[in-house]
């Protein structure tokens, strides 16, 4: 009665080996990806910035979080040797990478530039 209800905590949507490609392919927003793994102590910071960023940016990027546990094929792929990687693509290349953890107002800042450079059309 004098509690209020906790909001629902909104989650970064989480990309596996099998849905990799059809989400990065359907999309032309630009693309925050967080590798990570559950007994990480810096990605446990991190996470829920990721979650923050998946929020606030909804529409206009894709925020999303890899698992490196479970998808070693996206990990070996993207060369993932320490966790959180955090990296940034746009129109399918990598345009910034991170090892480690890197503050919110930064990661917003990445994201904002690469709004601001527009869609690629001729794709």
């Amino acid at each position: 009665m004098f509690f209020k209800k906790k909001k629902e905590k909104f989650k970064a949507p989480d990309i596996t080996d099998e849905t990799f490609n059809a989400t990065i392919e359907g999309t032309k927003l630009p693309i925050l990806i967080d590798f990570w793994a559950p007994w990480c102590g810096p990605c446990k910071v991190v996470g829920p910035i990721i979650d923050e960023l998946a929020e606030e940016y909804q529409g206009r990027a894709l925020v999303a979080k890899i698992n490196v546990d479970q998808n070693p094929k996206l990990s070996a792929y993207f060369k993932v040797r320490s966790i959180p990687t955090l990296m940034l693509i746009k129109n399918k290349e990598i345009r910034d990478r991170h090892s480690g953890m890197v503050p919110k107002p930064n990661l917003a800042e990445m994201l904002d530039i690469l709004i601001a450079e527009g869609i690629d059309e001729e794709e």
